[in-house]
């Protein structure tokens, strides 16, 4: 009887494209796509929380206990927000979704390479494929130059 502590571990390497079993059918979100989901999950938490002020103004002034559409999100997931507002590259759900179509159509790029091109946004090839290895034998500079370009061009017109 094998011993579980006798298995190798799986290694991780994200510059081979090599993830643990949990992230083979695992989908991959620009930071630009968290900050749009957590920037409407806090717009109805201030909705709500709005609401409730005015709806049941005189039960809260006869009880000093919050409920809990009332309470505030965590701390967790406002420095989250923070972060995502302050490394999202595109500001509009259109840029985002012309993004990821460009590059999913344009490319045979893995999920993961497709993510971190979109939120690295690297200004030439040979960053981009410093900061993301796996590019290395997969797309010449020229051809991968071309499409850095249009997710700048893209990115300088959004809104």
């Amino acid at each position: 009887m094998a011993n579980i502590l006798d298995q190798k571990p799986q290694e991780e390497d994200a510059s081979v494209l090599k993830f643990p079993k949990e992230f083979e059918n695992a989908e991959t979100l620009l930071i630009s796509e968290v900050h749009m989901l957590m920037e409407n999950r806090h717009f109805i938490s201030i909705k709500v929380k709005y609401l409730n002020n005015k709806v049941f103004e005189f039960f809260r002034r006869a009880q000093n206990e919050r409920s809990e559409e009332e309470k505030e999100l965590p701390q967790v997931f406002m420095k989250t927000l923070e972060y995502c507002d302050r490394f999202s590259r595109f500001k509009n759900k259109e840029t985002i979704i012309a993004v990821r179509n460009m590059l999913v159509q344009k490319t045979n790029f893995h999920k993961f390479e497709i993510a971190s091109l979109a939120n690295l946004c690297p200004e030439n090839s040979e960053e981009a494929k410093a900061l993301i290895p796996s590019l290395e034998n997969k797309i010449e500079n020229d051809d991968l130059q071309k499409i850095l370009d249009d997710i700048q061009t893209k990115r300088s017109f959004q809104c």
